[in-house]
């Protein structure tokens, strides 16, 4: 099989389990974060460790910011949580899509690189990054397959100017529909929550190592959790029980 059809099959294959893929680095990054802790590796400052940590939480929540811009001003059947097929019934070339051609996947990168960065720990950060790289790398390669096979000549010209991962804020061109805060609190209600638990499931699994003894300290970071789950079973109610977050072609 030419190299080619290969990255293809791959890419599509990986693009079906994206989601074990987090899972798997965040179980592992647990480990090293016990391990770090328990030896007493890392920030030993208290007034840098909070700073720290309240920099790895900015940096998931810039990661699903850019999530945010990129959904709220695309229209219906893109950029959407599909996991078996790819699914884009348009072309999406405005907005932050004028200025990368993936920019969910750069939003995934920043919301799990700050859970990365929770661990202190350089090495499994560079791992992280690297790992990331070559497994996404597949997954666009194999859904820029499927867009230039569907949109041909449009999508090469697109393609053409703007890059695939890093951001160039100069190519920014305005959207073309209004910002839907209805399809962001369908579709990214999962990222919020995500985020704010799995940094406070560290933090206590932290704090349970150092007090040898497991200790709920009513924090922010726990007040962080609990605002994040109400909020995604509040949006889950409203999204799969009324049409408050229905909204037509989008």
């Amino acid at each position: 099989m030419a190299l080619q059809e290969e990255f293809e099959n791959q890419g599509n294959y990986l693009f079906k389990y994206r989601g074990t893929l987090p899972l798997i680095i965040l179980f592992v990054g647990v480990l090293v974060y016990s391990h770090d802790v328990f030896y007493g590796l890392g920030i030993q400052n208290d007034d840098w460790i909070n700073t720290y940590k309240y920099s790895c939480l900015a940096c998931s929540l810039l990661g699903l910011l850019i999530r945010i811009l990129t959904v709220g001003y695309t229209p219906k059947n893109t950029s959407g949580r599909n996991t078996e097929n790819q699914i884009a019934d348009e072309l999406n070339t405005t907005g932050i899509y004028s200025t990368v051609r993936h920019p969910l996947y750069v939003g995934n990168f920043f919301m799990w690189l700050g859970a990365g960065m929770y661990t202190q720990n350089f090495w499994f950060v560079v791992s992280f990054v690297f790992i990331y790289w070559v497994y996404y790398e597949r997954i666009m390669f194999a859904e820029e397959q499927f867009l230039r096979k569907k949109f041909g000549q449009q999508y090469l010209d697109w393609a053409a100017g703007v890059p695939a991962f890093i951001p160039l804020l100069t190519k920014w061109s305005k959207p073309t529909l209004w910002f839907s805060w209805k399809k962001v609190l369908r579709q990214e209600k999962n990222g919020l929550v995500a985020v704010l638990l799995i940094l406070y499931v560290f933090e206590l699994i932290g704090q349970t190592i150092q007090n040898n003894a497991l200790v709920i300290t009513y924090d922010f970071w726990f007040w962080g959790m609990a605002f994040g789950v109400i909020s995604y079973l509040i949006l889950k109610f409203l999204k799969h029980q009324t049409n408050l977050l229905n909204e037509e072609n989008r």
